[in-house]
């Protein structure tokens, strides 16, 4: 795995030619929404989870890093954090995530280093 929270880890599934917006996401204790969007850029790679009403449609950027297993048959991504610690994230600003490397940096010290 890398060190990288912010790439996809070699171990994940993830394939870059595979498009899983729509795939379910499971947190480490149950499902927390769906892939809204994706980008599997390096260095900078992540999904934008839509929690739906779980946590009242608040959006989250998860860095690619924070991904266990992606389960292309079964359309589902897993990641390895809690939905407390997925709840408890920053929020998704989608002004600000392109071109503001702050945001990006508080997203990435948020969820800190790549884990199984």
């Amino acid at each position: 795995m890398s060190d990288n929270i912010w790439g996809y880890g070699a171990d994940s599934g993830y394939q870059t030619e595979a498009d899983v917006t729509g795939y379910k996401v499971e947190a480490t204790d149950g499902h927390i929404g769906k892939v809204d969007k994706h980008s599997d850029e390096v260095g900078a790679a992540y999904l934008v989870v839509d929690t739906g009403v779980w946590i009242f449609g608040k959006s989250v950027l998860l860095p690619a890093g924070t991904i266990s297993r992606v389960d292309h048959e079964n359309k589902t991504v897993f990641v390895s954090r809690t939905k407390d610690e997925i709840k408890d994230a920053p929020e998704f600003d989608k002004d600000k995530h392109l071109g503001d490397a702050g945001y990006h940096q508080q997203v990435g010290g948020y969820y800190g280093t790549p884990r199984d």
